[in-house]
C-alpha cells in the first residue's frame, strides 16, 4: 500500500474516527486518538496534505428528499468508439442523478449508481439522457429494493 509506511496506528485511529464522525471537533478527535489537541491537529493536517482525506460531506437521506428510487445501471459502450470514452465520462460526471460511476471488467464497461424521484423519472433518465450519450450502446438497470448497508468507511485495521 502506498501510504502504509507514512501512517501509524495513531494516524489510523484519527482516520477511523473521522470516517464515523466527520464533524468531530479537534478535541474529540484528540481524545479518540489519545493525543494532545496540538499533536492531533498537526497529524490531522498532515493526513489531509497526504491526500488520505479526500472530502468531508454530509450523507443525506435520499428517500426523505423525494428520491425514492436507487438503481445500478450497467452501461455497454459501442466497440471501436474509444474517442467517445472521455466525452462519456465528462457527461456522466455532470449528471446529478449519477452518484457513482466505475469502469469495470466483465460484460459491461461501466456501472453507475443512479437516484431518481420514481420509476418514471428513472426511465426518462435512462432513455432521454443516458442512452443518448455518445458511444453508449446499451444499458441494463437493477432497481434497489432495500438498502442493507451503505457506507464509505474503509477497513483500517492496524
Amino acid at each position: 500500500m502506498l501510504y502504509e509506511a507514512a501512517i501509524d496506528a495513531t494516524d489510523r485511529r484519527i482516520l477511523q474516527h473521522l470516517q464515523r464522525h466527520g464533524r468531530a471537533s479537534n478535541l474529540e478527535l484528540a481524545e479518540a486518538a489519545h493525543l494532545s489537541p496540538a499533536q492531533c491537529s498537526r497529524r490531522h493536517r498532515r493526513l489531509e496534505e497526504l491526500g488520505l482525506v479526500k472530502a468531508y460531506e454530509a450523507r443525506l437521506d435520499s428517500a426523505s428528499l423525494g428520491l425514492s428510487v436507487t438503481a445500478f445501471v450497467h452501461v455497454t459502450m459501442e466497440r471501436g468508439h474509444m474517442r467517445e470514452i472521455q466525452r462519456f465520462r465528462g457527461f456522466v460526471q455532470s449528471l446529478p442523478q449519477v452518484q457513482e460511476c466505475y469502469a469495470v471488467t466483465g460484460d459491461f464497461d461501466y456501472v453507475l449508481k443512479v437516484v431518481a424521484r420514481d420509476l418514471k423519472a428513472l426511465s426518462d433518465f435512462l432513455l432521454a439522457t443516458l442512452m443518448q450519450l455518445p458511444g453508449v450502446n446499451a444499458v441494463r438497470s437493477s432497481v434497489c429494493l432495500d438498502e442493507i448497508k451503505c457506507t464509505s468507511a474503509l477497513p483500517l485495521e492496524a
